[in-house]
């Protein structure tokens, strides 16, 4: 292989320690004999960026995470129409143009990885959605659940608008949204034995209970609500399709 048409992939963030995606990607590349690599870029500052980008000539695309995602946006040429919405990016898709003239786009893989993955699960009867939690992620589901034509909630500890607080989950709330979404740290390894507070009595099998944590596989947000037998599904497919659709955005 040709070292000079190798194409450079990468993340930028800090820290980088437990990213998934250098070794998904370079696994991919290795198994599918694409003449690529990924690499992490931990970057002390974001006005870094533009050094990477000088440094490697071949740099085709990078994935955002903690705590560039709304800082790299003053950098960016356009910006897909999900992301503007969400005001977060977490892929960077590079153009190149005559000579040396670059163009960066920014887009938000959460936002279409998790419609993805919810989507099997959904029925009729699935018109609202409460979303626990105000963070960068919750923004992204946000917008995934509006994509999905569902109409979302969220829920935090103080009020706000469209936003209740978690003593407003009564029985009138609870069964006219049958989604229920944490986007919290709560419940993460390695406190397994925590979970968000939400009244799991009020929970019914028309209900679907979706945890963005994926460690531990099952936590306990998911195994109070299936023991009122709601439909349940944790944030791995969701972290494998957010690498999916970087490589489509990159590619397309």
């Amino acid at each position: 292989m040709n070292d000079n048409k190798k194409r450079i992939f990468g993340i930028i963030g800090k820290p980088l320690t437990h990213s998934f995606s250098p070794v998904y990607f370079n696994q991919k590349f290795e198994s599918e004999n694409i003449n690529a690599e990924y690499l992490k870029f931990e970057l002390p500052d974001i006005g870094d960026l533009m050094e990477v980008v000088s440094e490697y000539s071949n740099l085709s695309g990078l994935n955002v995470t903690i705590p560039y995602k709304e800082q790299v946006i003053p950098y960016l040429d356009d910006i897909d129409d999900d992301a503007k919405k969400i005001g977060a990016v977490n892929v960077i898709k590079i153009t190149r143009g005559k000579g040396k003239d670059l163009k960066f786009k920014g887009y938000n893989s959460d936002c279409p990885a998790f419609a993805n993955s919810l989507r099997p699960l959904l029925t009729p009867d699935c018109k609202k959605a409460l979303i626990l939690g105000t963070g960068g992620a919750a923004k992204a589901i946000h917008q995934g659940l509006i994509n999905l034509g569902i109409e979302p909630t969220y829920v935090s500890r103080t009020a706000g608008e469209n936003r209740i607080t978690y003593n407003d989950l009564n029985e009138e709330v609870m069964s006219t949204h049958s989604i229920i979404v944490n986007c919290t740290p709560v419940g993460m390894y390695p406190h397994e034995d925590q979970c968000p507070t939400i009244p799991y009595e009020l929970l019914t099998p028309n209900h679907i209970c979706y945890d963005l944590i994926y460690n531990p596989d099952t936590t306990l947000f998911m195994k109070k609500a299936e023991a009122h037998r709601a439909t349940v599904k944790n944030g791995l497919e969701m972290l494998l399709l957010q690498a999916f659709e970087s490589w489509r955005i990159w590619n397309s």
